[in-house]
């Protein structure tokens, strides 16, 4: 991309998805857009209207700096922008926190249908809510709720309170330092939720190079992914209120296991869910009601 001719937009966007391209990066076009929408501070959508505009080197320069990011150090694309949405949700990101990812929406969805009321004053632990994605979807969707959303990072939840501020969501959500139920000893809910972190320990070196930009501490869940699965499962039973729901996030072939592990537990209603992509992504359970 050199500096001494004039670029258009579609020339830059051409230049930036080969270029991307060549580097193994499965979705060049689209961070081409955002890149580039981003740096001159328009809707994507209007990079189609502006093809044929001519953009200015001090544009550039900017434009070429997250182009080198991304492309050589393999920055992901919401900590370029410093945002992810989810759930609607503009959320704030950096390096101290996952990224939202799309199919963490379907454990967002499990856990909706299973509180089925929207005034309901139902209270909601949110176990490793990094940049607060999960606590606030369901905050925003269930506002008569008791949301308390914990972290064993006080970085991590350093973001999840700028998120809840901007979301005007504060006053609705109570946020914890420590390690999964030791943040809230004794305490019973309605609903215990989790994306906790469930890649192996064994499969480090073939993971995307942009996680290496994401904290360790919120990915890697011991040699085989399960560290902290069976921590969740062995523990959300004394969290539960009776006939309260249990749902997590899961790893690609960690479904049964978890499943089978809750069942073990005495946990009832037990339910394997899949993404969109039709991946076993959440297993859902309850515990048992009181008798009568």
């Amino acid at each position: 991309m050199t500096r001494d001719r004039s670029w258009t937009v579609l020339e830059l966007l051409q230049w930036t998805e080969g270029h991307f391209q060549e580097r193994g990066i499965e979705t060049a076009r689209l961070d081409a857009e955002v890149l580039l929408a981003h740096s001159l501070g328009i809707p994507r959508l209007q990079l189609y209207v502006d093809f044929e505009k001519p953009i200015a080197e001090p544009e550039r320069a900017g434009f070429r700096e997250l182009v080198v990011r991304r492309g050589r150090d393999r920055v992901p694309v919401s900590q370029l922008l410093g945002s992810k949405e989810f759930w609607s949700l503009e959320l704030d990101v950096t390096s101290d926190v996952l990224s939202p990812r799309p199919e963490t929406e379907t454990l967002v969805e499990a856990a909706l249908s299973r509180l089925p009321d929207p005034e309901a004053t139902y209270r909601i632990l949110d176990l490793g809510t990094g940049s607060g994605a999960i606590a606030l979807a369901l905050a925003r969707e269930r506002p008569a709720a008791h949301v308390t959303a914990t972290d064993i990072s006080p970085k991590a939840l350093q973001i999840a309170r700028v998120n809840a501020d901007k979301l005007q969501l504060s006053d609705r959500l109570r946020l914890l330092e420590g390690d999964l139920f030791g943040a809230c000893p004794g305490e019973q809910f309605d609903l215990v939720v989790s994306n906790p972190p469930y890649v192996a320990e064994r499969e480090r070196g073939g993971l995307p190079p942009e996680l290496a930009h994401e904290p360790e501490v919120a990915l890697f869940g011991g040699e085989d992914g399960h560290a902290v699965l069976t921590r969740l499962v062995a523990g959300v039973s004394s969290a539960l209120s009776p006939g309260g729901v249990f749902a997590v996030e899961v790893g690609d072939g960690q479904a049964e296991r978890v499943a089978k592990e809750c069942s073990e537990k005495g946990l009832d209603e037990v339910e394997i869910l899949r993404d969109l992509a039709r991946r076993p992504r959440v297993v859902t359970a309850r515990r048992k009601a009181e008798p009568g």
